[in-house]
């Protein structure tokens, strides 16, 4: 009897260890299964950040080329402008010296009106004293 009881406890031993062995190898591949489900979510999550931080990388190279582009434009602005400057400032330079010499010009127009004026009115008494000068000539003879 005893041996048999024996030979039933191992068998229920025996049978208890497969189920543990069953459970273990489910359990095994449920747990691999999971791991693998969160890997694939793992590798998913990768390339959509991957193909995002390309498309922010494309992005920065166009913010940063607009940007030289903006900066270049402005120096070439700021070229123009002091170009534009400069020549205003010849220009006002010009105008003060056509300025300067149209009063030079207008004072010697004036000096010789009243040269010119000065001349007539000794021109004209020179006449009247010819005149006077003829008239008494007349008279004396």
């Amino acid at each position: 009897g005893a041996r048999n009881s024996l030979n039933n406890q191992l068998g229920e031993l025996e049978g208890r260890l497969a189920d543990a062995e069953a459970a273990a190898m489910k359990g095994g591949k449920s747990a691999m299964a999971k791991l693998e489900m969160k890997i694939r979510e793992l590798e998913a999550e990768l390339g959509s950040t991957q193909s995002r931080s390309g498309e922010a990388a494309k992005a920065f190279q166009r913010a940063e080329r607009k940007a030289k582009e903006l900066a270049f434009a402005q120096g070439e602005d700021r070229k123009n402008q002091d170009r534009m400057s400069d020549l205003a400032s010849k220009l006002q330079q010009k105008i003060k010296t056509y300025k300067k010499q149209i009063e030079e010009a207008e004072e010697i127009a004036a000096l010789n009106l009243a040269k010119f004026r000065k001349a007539q009115q000794e021109l004209e008494e020179t006449e009247d004293r010819a005149r006077l000068a003829e008239g008494a000539l007349h008279a004396a003879y």
